[in-house]
């Protein structure tokens, strides 16, 4: 004989946890099928990243815009896909890798925010960091950007 329980996988919805009883009349974790998808309110725009060296160098031939810490180089792809891409590039005379590393990851949180709503659509965009854009302040380099954006589409 066995001192083990049968304990199903699925457990029965109830309106309160068993490990914490309600005093309350609490009613817990709404219950939901869990083979119904939930909707999100709003789905984010993805911006698909360049790799290859060959989009870096036809962005190259595209419209450019220095702006403080940073340059943007912008070029229509013309295939008739709308989805943006966005590269981005720190050279070695910047500083370090957790440096270059860094300026990155501020590119990164810069282009999800601003790309979807001021970028071109249908094209690569590569922003380039410069030296002077190590000790900006984020808010200074979203200006930068804003502005390097602005000078791009007029």
């Amino acid at each position: 004989m066995s001192d083990e329980a049968h304990l199903p996988a699925e457990q029965p919805c109830t309106g309160s946890s068993s490990r914490f009883p309600g005093s309350h009349g609490d009613s817990g974790r709404p219950c939901r099928d869990p083979r119904t998808p939930r909707t999100r309110p709003q789905e984010a725009v993805r911006l698909i990243t360049l790799t290859k060296r060959s989009d870096f160098l036809a962005a190259n031939h595209g419209k450019r815009a220095a702006s403080g810490g940073l340059v943007l180089l912008v070029r229509d792809r013309a295939d008739g896909n709308p989805q943006m891409r966005i590269g981005y590039t720190v050279t070695k005379k910047t500083g370090n890798a957790v440096i270059r590393n860094r300026m990155k990851r501020r590119f990164r949180e810069l282009a999800r925010d601003l790309l979807p709503h001021a970028g071109l659509a249908g094209a690569d965009h590569v922003i380039i960091g410069r030296p002077s854009g190590v000790t900006r302040d984020f808010s200074a380099l979203r200006a930068d950007l804003e502005r390097a954006l602005k000078m791009v589409q007029g």
